[in-house]
């Protein structure tokens, strides 16, 4: 358990950064971007190969948020990994401010994708895991989807491609929660059988439970290994995922906490840090 305490840490680190972040902003994606915290937390700080003094540095990994809603999730790892000051998490959703309500790649640095129509972020890292082969570079790209997103037809073409060029440095994340902003996945429009559908286009499939820190990082070692298809981790996670109140509560999709619920939500992360 002790091994990976830094990642826990981190993760509610990010956690209460969201809470803090929403509740400020008065508005704001919570459900999603806490179920996905234990996965970024591996990658930004112990996976991805980044330099925040040289956020275009050829050689970087690139991380992709498709389900770009999750802005507040990607904010809080950028500032916590130094690309910027912790303190500008406040200005979410301002006017004026580089912290939109969804990333923006020309005026953030980190942010690799410009996301929030949702379906188009895996198509883009097929393009910088093709261009990273082309260069010769052993960069490794990486990409969360959300469940409800794959439902998005432009998702299994990215897929399809993926495999055709047998993108093998491309590692997908699936942040299955069971739960989008119209309700359950399942009666929304089910992705059912999820893993058979990413084997059947040629894809190699792990699960895990999104949230156990040594799952995460032993599927990442598997992906590595992987040579010629690209590779899918589909976590199973909590939408809310530490905030008991939120957790598996569509209406927090994309409700943000008044100042009583976040008093309460920050009291039960720092209780469980």
């Amino acid at each position: 358990m002790s091994d990976y305490q830094h990642l826990r840490d981190k993760a509610q680190t990010l956690r209460r950064h969201i809470v803090e972040m929403t509740a400020a902003a008065g508005s704001g994606h919570p459900g999603g971007s806490l179920s996905a915290a234990d996965i970024v937390s591996v990658l930004y700080f112990e996976e991805m190969r980044l330099d925040p003094d040289r956020p275009d540095w050829p050689e970087r990994d690139r991380f992709v948020l498709s389900k770009g809603h999750a802005a507040p999730l990607l904010y809080a790892a950028l500032a916590e990994r130094g690309f910027f000051l912790v303190e500008e998490l406040k200005s979410l959703r301002k006017l004026g401010s580089r912290l939109q309500g969804h990333p923006d790649a020309k005026h953030l640095p980190g942010v690799e994708m410009s996301t929030g129509s949702l379906g188009q972020g895996l198509s883009a890292a097929n393009g910088m895991a093709l261009a990273a082969k082309l260069d010769k570079l052993d960069s490794r790209v990486y990409v969360l989807l959300g469940d409800g997103e794959i439902q998005e037809g432009q998702v299994w073409e990215a897929a399809m491609a993926a495999a055709h060029y047998r993108l093998d440095n491309l590692v997908a994340f699936l942040d299955y929660n069971g739960l989008q902003i119209d309700g359950p996945v399942d009666e929304v429009m089910s992705v059912e059988p999820v893993a058979d559908k990413w084997r059947a286009f040629g894809w190699h499939v792990i699960e895990i439970d999104g949230h156990d820190y040594g799952q995460i990082i032993n599927a990442l070692e598997e992906a590595r290994g992987v040579s010629s298809k690209p590779t899918i981790i589909i976590a199973r996670t909590v939408k809310g995922k530490g905030v008991s109140f939120m957790e598996n509560e569509v209406g927090w999709h994309g409700s943000a906490p008044n100042s009583e619920e976040a008093e309460k939500a920050l009291a039960e992360l720092i209780e469980e840090a």
